[in-house]
């Protein structure tokens, strides 16, 4: 179990160093947590496809929920803080970090920018709480990777928004009290803020997943959806809104990866470490230190890596090429460290007894959404070269 003492043999270049006294504290608060409350059954949670709705309360407890967000009950804590909670969160599971990541970086974030006072101080504080879950519908079936292909529609009619139309892939919309949609109105795309209980509003969770099994994802069903003119987040018009809150998710998912990938090798060294073929321990072949070698040094880059984008992003310097550069690295090396760490444990890796293949599995979809390797690749070669590729 990793308990706030733990140092990782991963860490090469002591970079505990390069954190701050109430940084260290911030990550060593969520190790114990996941160490006492998430390890012991997230292979149970992943094997009978279960969110842990208990554990809100705890994660809220913690100041976890929105906890980059100044106000309304929110924490207010830095963008380092914020991402070693994300590295420990998804060092337990990824679908853990998910839900941080969805209610505090996605709906929260978007209410708390784009919204009224009003909405701010109805849903904000509960939200930090734990008292309401909510959710952020952008991705739908046919626009994923292209939101400008959005179909949802907002009319407004007799004093009313009225929404049409359909999401997927929408996490915790099942179990959410709001949700954050956003449509394609006579002036653009606007977000709305959306009582999951509206009528018209029909949440499906999506089933057989072999992925994210511990988290949520449904379709939605927006069908005649009517709500006040007061609805709309007043700040949000075109891509830009969403967008702004979809890097505020991929900041996190490039502390996370650096947990999930570093869990694989510890858990793998330890296994390596006491397992023994032809009369040595399995860490003592060449061809197993080779391994464990480089992912030490891939971990260690990505640390540096989420690090430095923390530093700039509480400077105020951050851009959004920057943290495309690190989720597509992150995301890249902690599938591949989480695949070779399921070889190295033989078939016992093929169980949930040890976490590399529930970690392989949940990061094919953590380095899908919020951007796919091929939309960040193009994001840079944009970046680089000045020419939009991916547009005709």
């Amino acid at each position: 179990m990793n308990d706030g003492g733990f140092r990782s043999a991963s860490d090469l270049l002591r970079l505990e160093d390069e954190f701050t006294g109430a940084e260290l504290a911030v990550r060593d608060a969520v190790r114990e947590f996941v160490g006492r409350s998430i390890r012991p059954r997230i292979a149970e949670w992943f094997d009978t496809a279960t969110f842990p709705v208990e554990i809100v309360p705890e994660l809220a407890g913690l100041g976890l929920l929105g906890m980059h967000l100044e106000g309304y009950g929110c924490g207010g804590r830095s963008a380092v803080e914020y991402g070693l909670a994300m590295q420990e969160l998804e060092a337990g599971d990824s679908g853990i970090r998910t839900f941080v990541s969805v209610q505090g970086s996605l709906a929260m974030t978007a209410i708390h920018r784009h919204g009224s006072e009003e909405q701010r101080r109805e849903w904000l504080p509960r939200m930090a709480a734990g008292e309401a879950i909510g959710c952020f519908a952008l991705t739908e079936p046919a626009a994923g990777s292209d939101p400008a292909g959005m179909e949802t529609t907002a009319r407004l009619e007799g004093g009313e928004w009225v929404l049409d139309g359909t999401k997927r892939w929408i996490g915790l919309a099942s179990i959410a009290e709001v949700a954050v949609v956003w449509a394609r109105a006579e002036d653009g795309v606007r977000g709305f803020v959306v009582p999951t209980g509206a009528r018209g509003f029909t949440a499906t969770p999506i089933q057989r997943k072999l992925s994210m099994r511990a988290s949520i994802q449904c379709d939605i069903e927006l069908a005649d959806v009517r709500l006040p003119e007061s609805a709309v987040l007043p700040d949000a018009l075109g891509l830009k809104a969403p967008f702004s809150c979809l890097n505020e998710a991929r900041y996190g998912i490039a502390w996370g990866a650096v947990g999930a990938a570093r869990d694989c090798f510890d858990e793998t060294l330890a296994y390596a470490l006491g397992r023994r073929q032809f009369g040595r321990p399995l860490a003592g072949f060449q061809l197993t230190q080779q391994k464990l070698v480089d992912w030490a040094l891939e971990i260690q880059k990505a640390q540096l890596l989420a690090l430095r984008l923390g530093r700039l992003k509480d400077a105020g310097r951050l851009r959004p090429h920057m943290i495309s550069a690190a989720k597509l690295n992150n995301t890249r090396i902690a599938v591949e460290i989480a695949r070779e760490a399921r070889a190295v444990l033989g078939g016992n890796g093929i169980t949930l007894d040890h976490s590399p293949m529930r970690h392989a599995s949940n990061l094919e979809s953590v380095r899908t959404y919020e951007g796919t390797d091929e939309v960040h690749t193009l994001v840079l070669g944009q970046h680089i070269t000045g020419i939009p590729a991916f547009r005709g």
